[in-house]
């Protein structure tokens, strides 16, 4: 997976360079900002948000999954999550020198109480019939 900071110019869509920065807000307290992007190059998938928490606790990232995004106010410049502050906080650490592996995606997903993206993709994959093999 690839991170990156800039986007396309399609007017129809937001850049991830216009979202970087924006504050996350967990129930109804902001909670650090968006600090990247974790693209799977394979799939063309925004699989994650980092999320730097360094003004509200010391030093710490977290990756969320932009499934987990309630809503985004463009006027405001956040993005809402329906997580916990404390689940967030004590949420595993991401260290962007460190490859995300299939085991600390499971560790996230685990630990937020969520199911996992590849298990969806699984489920939603066309098969072939015995006619087409």
């Amino acid at each position: 997976m690839d991170r990156v900071r800039k986007g396309s110019t399609d007017s129809h869509l937001r850049s991830t360079e216009a979202v970087t920065g924006y504050n996350i807000e967990a129930g109804d307290v902001e909670i650090g900002h968006v600090d990247g992007f974790v693209v799977d190059d394979e799939a063309w998938a925004i699989r994650y948000l980092e999320v730097a928490t360094r003004n509200w606790w010391p030093g710490k990232k977290v990756l969320l999954s932009p499934a987990w995004i309630e809503r985004v106010s463009w006027t405001e410049s956040k993005v809402y999550v329906h997580l916990s502050r404390e689940a967030i906080k004590n949420g595993p650490e991401y260290i962007e020198s460190r490859a995300i592996t299939r085991e600390y995606e499971g560790r996230l997903y685990a630990h937020y109480g969520r199911p996992p993206y590849w298990v969806h993709d699984a489920e939603h994959k066309p098969s072939l019939s015995l006619s087409e093999a």
